[in-house]
């Protein structure tokens, strides 16, 4: 018999109808449900991107299917079963990891839909799987990272050179590429957390293997807290070059994100858009990667590799 074994897909989670948004918004508040002007404009946001279809839910299940296919067709030793594990939504982390243990599996990866990691955010999710693990008694090792996979990189090479064949009659050196990501609590900065030297590195590698040479980095969609967020902003960014340094024509590119969702819909093609034609810009942005093949067969290798390295 072939030896079976569950890979748990884990990412951030979204709701799939509009009536879920606030049971959603009230666990990532830790169960303090949001005041009716913060669950309005949330709700706004998912109405705003085509009337309300929610697309994070349809990638991610199109990400789990692509990725099994993927492992099975690239290890036919081995016979993997994929399931989900969501932060914020059902099924929660907790139930991937009990759907694996009933259905008679008993070793499992797990790996999420981020390249790159941060004690606050793969930490996060790993503590969580690996606890309820335990608990049944499931051996399960963990994908932390994989934010220079030859692959990913060449992923997004692709996009930039493609998105950069929309600025006609630009020379390439004029279009300012901004690589961004999900800004995180300033405090990761003294704990040494590799997150923003990770998103540094992918960013490096795709602008080294682009030929580009005028790019930056920065920040997306701070959460509003009392504690200060890493910036700067990427409409902060916008309004600087414009301003300061006349740019007009920028390309963001937001290596932190895996597929369309809410900030990249919202945060990017609708916010960030609005602010580029008042300023009068030309902005574009890169294509997710949601299942493009180079992406499914990072997670596929990066998933096998952790299978080798655990034994």
């Amino acid at each position: 018999m072939k030896r079976r074994i569950g890979v748990l897909v884990m990412s951030y989670g979204t709701p799939e109808s509009l009536d879920q948004v606030e049971a959603y918004y009230t666990h990532i508040r830790r169960g303090h449900p949001p005041t009716a002007e913060q669950l309005h404009e949330l709700t706004s946001r998912y109405e705003a991107i085509v009337g309300g279809f929610f697309p994070l839910r349809e990638n991610t299940n199109k990400q789990v299917a692509a990725l099994e296919e993927t492992l099975n067709r690239t290890y036919p030793d081995i016979e993997f079963v994929c399931y989900q594990g969501l932060k914020h939504a059902s099924p929660f982390i907790e139930d991937g990891v009990q759907q694996i243990v009933s259905d008679g599996i008993n070793e499992a990866v797990g790996v999420v839909l981020a390249p790159h990691y941060s004690v606050m955010s793969v930490g996060g999710y790993i503590k969580r799987a690996q606890e309820k693990a335990d608990e049944l008694g499931l051996k399960i090792t963990f994908v932390k990272s994989y934010e220079l996979h030859p692959k990913l990189i060449e992923a997004l090479t692709i996009r930039v050179n493609k998105a950069l064949g929309k600025f006609e009659g630009v020379p390439r050196d004029k279009v300012r590429v901004i690589f961004t990501a999900h800004s995180l609590p300033e405090q990761i900065l003294q704990m040494k957390d590799p997150y923003p030297d990770q998103l540094l590195a992918t960013s490096r590698a795709v602008a080294e293997k682009t030929g580009v040479t005028n790019w930056q980095f920065g920040w997306q969609s701070a959460g509003k807290t009392a504690t200060p967020w890493l910036g700067p902003d990427i409409l902060d960014i916008l309004e600087k070059i414009r301003k300061e340094e006349q740019v007009e024509n920028a390309l963001i590119c937001p290596v932190g994100f895996v597929s369309d969702h809410l900030e990249v819909l919202y945060d990017i093609d609708i916010e960030a858009q609005a602010l580029a034609r008042e300023l009068g810009m030309h902005l574009e942005r890169t294509e997710s990667l949601n299942t493009d093949p180079l992406y499914m067969e990072t997670l596929a290798d990066v998933v096998h590799a952790q299978i080798e390295r655990a034994g």
